[in-house]
């Protein structure tokens, strides 16, 4: 973790991957500060995810997003959740390798799909990326962006059927 020590760590992944989750008790590990990019896009915009894509569509959101991401690029001793799509825009990618260290947190499509269903908090701020919705579009966006994850990681960390302190363990053994 020495050379890392001044940089920030960037949480990818599919949502449901446990990105928030792992990046607040990692940040505490670390002694590093904790910021979830989805939170500050909310923040700016005065309105959930799902509202700026109803209201203002997906370009809008993305632009949003890109704007986010590039202020937290500036900053260090953070570990920072992106959102799921952050990393399809190659500025964005070619931002958070170059601020630090980035990790791809992955999961089973159907253990996603549970995540998902299981979190209250899902209809309000995540919307549906395909007509499709669910298991269906969980499958379909991850071939899109898999090879994307995989190309921008350092290197990635199954989440599948880890409590949040195992997989914290595992990047924290990663860093030494």
């Amino acid at each position: 973790m020495t050379r890392h020590r001044d940089q920030s760590i960037y949480l990818i992944g599919y949502r449901g991957t446990g990105k928030s989750t792992i990046a607040r008790e990692l940040a505490v590990r670390l002694g590093f500060d904790c910021i979830d990019a989805d939170d500050e896009i909310e923040r700016r915009a005065g309105k959930t995810v799902s509202k700026i894509f109803s209201e203002e569509g997906e370009p809008a959101f993305r632009e949003l997003e890109s704007d986010v991401v590039a202020d937290l690029c500036q900053l260090r001793h953070y570990v920072v959740a992106l959102g799921g799509g952050a990393v399809m825009s190659e500025v964005n990618r070619t931002a958070v390798r170059l601020a630090g260290l980035v990790i791809w947190l992955k999961a089973s499509v159907e253990t996603l799909a549970e995540r998902l269903a299981a979190d209250e908090a899902t209809p309000d701020r995540r919307p549906n990326l395909t007509a499709a919705g669910g298991l269906s579009e969980i499958e379909t966006i991850l071939a899109t962006r898999e090879p994307i994850y995989r190309s921008c990681a350092a290197f990635e960390v199954d989440t599948e059927g880890k409590a949040s302190s195992a997989v914290v363990d595992e990047i924290l053994k990663r860093l030494e």
